[in-house]
């Protein structure tokens, strides 16, 4: 097994801030792989409090939120999962002893390793799939609770397999934990898309950074947000006040603007909050749409990864 540990240290298994539940439920899918090889070898941990979707998950499935991680001490043998991205890691993931990466997003650079590692990235849709590839049979036997965040995460990635991410090999892998489960796809991804709407408990702040990842384009800092809901009305309902925090959050996170992108999972469209007119550019020059009023719908957009940040544009 290439990712075995020295089983002196506890090896830490982390996604990105932010956590979605990709990022929770890989952390604890790896940590159980790993600590099978390697008795008592790997822990999960989150680098913020999970989303509603992922606590929904975890609960189902009878697992506790993993413990928080706030800082690295120098030398911590760590796995990262569900991103490459030094921005969305604790300050000083350098110093630790990366271990490996597994993910699912392009190669950003930045991060450096103590010597050779493993690192897995392929074009599917969700890290969970690339785990279940990476186990072998090992997947087959996993525990019901492992199979059942491997599953929650694949529907959650896929958006129950709307997105345009989705590939063949995550609906192959997804729909046979299903059987395996038995589970019907459809109603439970209707109840994990019901609790990552429900966003009542959330300031508009908190709502604004949920799932949310920092990127630059032309020379403008962007914190690009994507609130994927079954229930759009909820959160445009609230969009004088989530447009009036974004200078906030935007000052205080090193951003210039923040975009919020309102992903409606059962209409397969977005819409956009237009508070400015850097936002409207935005809009315009990205997507070719007319802006007229504060909002703008963008038909047919779902993924952040695949239809957002590849087009982006400022000028």
């Amino acid at each position: 097994n290439p990712f075995a540990q020295d089983a002196s240290m506890t090896t830490l298994v982390f996604g990105h801030k932010s956590p979605d539940t990709d990022s929770t439920g890989s952390a604890i899918v790896w940590s159980w792989f790993l600590s099978h090889h390697e008795p008592g070898a790997a822990e999960a941990r989150v680098l913020g409090t999970p989303n509603t979707e992922a606590l929904f998950v975890l609960n189902r499935w009878g697992f506790d939120v993993p413990p928080l991680l706030t800082e690295i001490a120098p030398g911590t043998p760590v796995v990262i999962v569900d991103t490459n991205n030094p921005a969305e890691l604790p300050e000083g993931i350098n110093k630790a002893d990366i271990q490996g990466i597994i993910d699912h997003h392009k190669l950003v650079g930045g991060l450096e390793t103590k010597g050779p590692i493993e690192i897995t990235i392929r074009p599917v849709a969700c890290t969970a799939t690339l785990m279940y590839q990476l186990m072998g049979g090992h997947g087959g036997h996993a525990p019901e609770g492992i199979k059942g965040l491997m599953l929650s995460c694949i529907l959650s990635d896929t958006l129950e397999f709307r997105s345009p991410t989705t590939t063949e090999v995550d609906r192959r892998i997804a729909q046979m934990l299903a059987r395996e489960l038995n589970v019907d796809i459809p109603s439970y991804a209707a109840e994990m898309f019901a609790a990552k709407s429900d966003v009542s408990a959330f300031s508009d702040a908190e709502l604004l950074r949920m799932d949310s990842k920092e990127y630059n384009v032309d020379g403008v800092e962007m914190r690009v947000s994507v609130l994927e809901t079954t229930s759009p009305g909820t959160v445009l309902a609230r969009k004088a006040s989530l447009m009036a925090a974004m200078d906030g959050v935007a000052k205080e996170d090193g951003a210039d603007q923040v975009l919020l992108f309102v992903v409606d999972i059962l209409k397969e469209e977005a819409t956009l909050l237009v508070p400015n007119d850097l936002t409207r550019q935005i809009a315009e020059k990205s997507f070719g749409a007319k802006v007229s009023g504060d909002t703008v719908v963008l038909p047919g957009i779902m993924s952040r990864k695949k239809q957002i940040i590849p087009v982006l544009k400022v000028n």
